[in-house]
């Protein structure tokens, strides 16, 4: 059960709560609406991050599955295994990743650099010389950023998602796959 309640809906601002019922209903949109002068710069946050990257989809899965595992955030996890599946990651590499197993040979090269990359960003403040330079022999510097990008993003939701113990309810990139909901601009 999360250890907040649901934000008193007369708290909401009206541009606000216009933008929150084009979502679908979410525990964690609930919960993110707590902070009104937030929840739409931090979701049009992630519409970008889905629609306006370089970094390849699976790329993006492999770091917020990796985060997630590391972080212990069922609740990213859950939302993220399918979108993971339609972005071409098998369930072979989804256990490696469950079990932490970022240098196994069945990983490509490019998968162990990103995945040891971003072990190192959420479980420390520094990556080291040598993974940084292995990780820009497969991806651009603008790709990087865009990396670090999901990786603060995601890192953000697992902690709201286990310190307020947010629970995935519905899955609901079942429904939209990689593919953003539609809603206003943000």
């Amino acid at each position: 059960m999360p250890r907040l309640n649901d934000p008193d809906p007369n708290s909401i601002p009206d541009d606000v709560a216009r933008f929150l019922a084009t979502l679908p209903p979410d525990a964690m949109f609930t919960t993110l609406s707590h902070s009104p002068a937030t929840v739409q710069p931090l979701l049009g946050l992630a519409r970008a991050l889905y629609t306006s990257l370089e970094l390849p989809a699976r790329t993006r899965e492999l770091a917020i599955l990796a985060l997630a595992a590391h972080t212990e955030s069922a609740f990213v996890w859950t939302q993220h295994e399918p979108i993971s599946e339609a972005a071409g990651v098998t369930e072979t590499t989804r256990k490696l990743i469950r079990d932490h197993d970022h240098t196994n040979a069945a990983l490509s090269e490019p998968d162990q650099a990103v995945l040891q990359f971003t072990a190192a960003v959420v479980t420390g403040p520094h990556v080291s010389d040598e993974l940084f330079t292995a990780l820009r022999g497969v991806l651009s510097e603008r790709e990087i950023v865009e990396l670090l990008h999901v990786i603060g993003y995601y890192w953000t939701l697992s902690r709201v998602s286990t310190v307020v113990q947010i629970e995935a309810t519905q899955l609901y990139a079942r429904e939209y796959g990689t593919d953003w909901p539609d809603g206003p601009d943000l």
